[in-house]
């Protein structure tokens, strides 16, 4: 795992942050009835997009992520960020902050896919941070923060080898592997599959500095090729005339840490949890036994209630209030990958006592080994965010 992995998953997933805030904002400029009530002002937009930047790019707080430490896993994540979201006036409710965060893994992990080489990774964080220079350009103090953490990050990671860089990218990789959330737009333009899985081409350029695929060499012990074999590849590559020249998909390769959503997209950054897979008709007769064990021995527990959110200047960021509350009924895709069947049956006092019981000991060592080795620093970054 690298090391070096947590500031740009965190540049770029502010980045995503600040497009959807940005777009969401815009929208509210205007409201259906023609009042003033509800309305975000420009203003408020740009208040809101200083507070968040000044927050996330504050001198402390970025030498402290700079500092060699291991990847968040998605909770703490999605902890630090909710809580630079609220660093302003605006208030997100749960429903709005799990959708959110959905779509700014998906749209990083699209572009961490379009990346030719492990180090055009740098190229997807330059442009996030460009564009976040942009939305604060009327602030020179925030422009001089957003300037400032540019340099640091070229000073860290332009020295690091191919090796490092692979690693870098095996551990975002990692990091993306089990988050299938649906988008929209992303199905829309047939960039993802109904299953949540993103289509690759196989055809294009290949890195500057490989050869095209296609041939196997054979060398002896002195480096001498001694034979070669052809082998039918699928696709059709070719090599760049230079460094940087490269397109993947087309056109699609503009989207790599440039904003996708526009006033115009408010219907196609809507995110599914549904896995899309189309379900077997005949009925599994053990798996249904299996259920009703399972009721059985739940007995009557129950989840615990969310805790109330923050009181603030509440807006909402997807459309409607039913489709917030279905999103959080539906919780984080990194929480469940498939849907969540509610069990209820009635059963000894006494056992079901015992078994809640167990199950939190169960949930006490699954929370220990999730932040195994980044608690402490998330909660110093949190604490850290707090202060500013």
């Amino acid at each position: 795992m690298s090391v070096r992995t947590l500031p740009l998953v965190f540049i770029n997933l502010g980045g995503e942050m600040l497009y959807i805030l940005d777009q969401r904002l815009r929208a509210h400029n205007t409201s259906e009835d023609g009042s003033e009530k509800g309305v975000w002002s420009d203003n408020d937009r740009r208040r809101v997009m200083g507070d968040i930047v000044g927050t996330m790019f504050s001198k402390t707080f970025m030498d402290e992520l700079l500092k060699p430490q291991q990847l968040f896993s998605h909770r703490t994540m999605k902890t630090v960020l909710t809580r630079l979201a609220h660093a302003s006036i605006m208030r997100l409710n749960p429903a709005s902050m799990d959708r959110l965060y959905d779509l700014m893994v998906m749209a990083f992990k699209y572009q961490v896919f379009l990346c030719p080489r492990p180090k055009d990774l740098l190229l997807v964080s330059y442009n996030h941070i460009d564009a976040i220079r942009e939305f604060v350009k009327d602030t020179p103090v925030l422009v001089n923060q957003v300037d400032d953490t540019h340099r640091k990050i070229i000073e860290v990671y332009s020295h690091l080898s191919e090796g490092e860089f692979q690693l870098l990218r095996q551990t975002l990789l990692i990091f993306f592997q089990d988050v299938h959330v649906r988008v929209s737009l992303f199905l829309k333009t047939q960039i993802q599959n109904p299953n949540g899985r993103f289509t690759m081409a196989t055809s294009g350029l290949v890195p500057y500095g490989m050869d095209v695929p296609g041939l196997i060499r054979v060398l002896d012990v002195r480096g001498r090729e001694v034979m070669r074999r052809e082998f039918s590849t699928g696709g059709s590559y070719s090599s760049p005339v230079r460094e940087g020249c490269f397109d993947l998909h087309g056109d699609r390769v503009i989207r790599l840490g440039m904003n996708i959503y526009t006033v115009d997209h408010l219907e196609e950054t809507r995110t599914s949890k549904t896995a899309g897979v189309k379900p077997d008709d005949a009925p599994n007769l053990l798996a249904k036994e299996e259920l009703n064990l399972l009721a059985r021995l739940m007995g009557s527990m129950k989840a615990e209630d969310a805790p109330t959110g923050h009181v603030g200047i509440r807006i909402n960021l997807f459309h409607t209030d039913q489709e917030e509350e279905e999103g959080g009924t539906t919780g984080g895709a990194w929480e469940s990958l498939s849907e969540v069947i509610s069990i209820q049956a009635m059963q000894d006092e006494q056992a079901a006592n015992e078994l809640a019981r167990i199950a939190g000991q169960f949930a006490e060592e699954e929370e220990k080994r999730d932040h195994h080795g980044n608690s402490s620093k998330g909660d110093e970054l949190l604490a850290m965010m707090d202060d500013l």
